[in-house]
């Protein structure tokens, strides 16, 4: 048994956070407390088994409900002492908790508008016609827009802006009817990027994850990628993920036949959910599309539902970090309303 201390800011009172938090805690067996703060923040001592814990992290930071945290911080140790259950700690009487809940909330009401995806998903596109119009071999279009020091300096911006996902789709089902010499290629380039990436994903406590099938990518690719998977599988401070020989039609499929296998009988949202390659991970809010194209291609169909489309007119390669934060800014000014009002 492992003890995680979080404190979180943002609007995580007057809205029956606590309770959510109790819910999630009290059906994981996980046991501790949570408690309101003065300055409008939460405290939460929780204690269990570390991949319950991560999980717990992981919900968290989807800010489930009407939540959106601002700030997020943990520490992770022993217990000092053993909670035999998990309660909500009031400090004052039911009234006076209510208010105290409700006026911290009403104190940082203005948060909602600078809210920032919490998943952003990305369709590089334009890397060929970026060479062409350079006069320059195919190849440099990829090579450029796989530059890794670029790579993971967007990554750093993204994360300091409190993005927490991204998604990258690098190959999909489709590119396979490309010259199969460009495709080795391709494959080559994100070898020596995953091999780059092992180095910093310990140093940025980045958790890597693979999206798409895995039967028909080369064995040394695949090898590399479940290795760096592994390591990274219990870091939570940032997520990528990589989608690679993946279509969102392919993934559905995969999912129901998955689901046939487990001969499940009742099907809900949540149930197919965990079936697809994402579960887990927290739909996406922001789906960028490059090089002026305004389509999504198959690309995550039942998870981006209620996503905010961006499409820049950069090709891929000249997708920069002063276009991921347009397109950041952008998305602050979004309404988002999922069907409400």
């Amino acid at each position: 048994m492992e003890q995680l201390q979080i404190l979180l800011e943002g609007r995580v009172q007057g809205i029956g956070f606590r309770n959510k938090i109790k819910k999630f805690a009290d059906n994981k067996n996980l046991n501790g407390f949570v408690k309101n703060l003065e300055d409008g923040g939460i405290k939460i001592i929780i204690q269990g088994s570390k991949p319950d814990l991560n999980e717990f992290i992981l919900w968290l930071k989807s800010n489930p409900g009407f939540s959106y945290i601002k700030s997020f911080h943990e520490s992770l140790g022993r217990p000092s002492k053993k909670y035999s259950s998990f309660v909500i700690i009031k400090e004052y009487s039911f009234l006076k908790d209510k208010i105290n809940s409700i006026f911290n909330l009403f104190k940082i009401s203005g948060i909602s508008a600078k809210k920032p995806p919490i998943h952003i998903a990305i369709i590089p596109d334009g890397n060929r016609r970026w060479a062409r119009k350079r006069g320059l071999n195919f190849m440099m279009g990829h090579k450029k827009a796989a530059d890794y020091s670029k790579f993971i300096s967007s990554i750093s911006e993204a994360k300091k802006l409190g993005v927490k996902y991204i998604s990258l789709w690098g190959f999909s089902t489709e590119n396979w009817k490309r010259d199969k010499k460009e495709i080795n290629s391709i494959f080559n380039i994100i070898f020596q990027n995953i091999k780059k990436l092992r180095n910093d994903a310990g140093k940025n406590r980045l958790r890597f994850r693979y999206l798409g099938r895995r039967d028909r990518i080369p064995k040394k690719l695949l090898d590399a990628i479940e290795n760096l998977e592994r390591e990274t599988k219990n870091y939570t401070d940032f997520n990528l993920q990589l989608c690679l020989d993946y279509g969102g039609r392919d993934e559905i499929i995969r999912a129901v036949n998955r689901i046939i296998k487990d001969k499940k009988k009742k099907i809900d949202e949540k149930t197919f959910s965990n079936y697809l390659d994402t579960a887990d991970i927290p739909d996406p809010d922001l789906i960028i599309r490059t090089s002026k194209e305004q389509r999504m291609s198959g690309f995550m169909p039942f998870q981006s539902t209620y996503s905010e489309l961006y499409f820049s007119k950069k090709y891929f390669p000249d997708f920069d970090i002063k276009e991921l934060k347009k397109a950041i800014n952008e998305f602050k000014k979004r309404k988002r309303r999922f069907g409400g009002n």
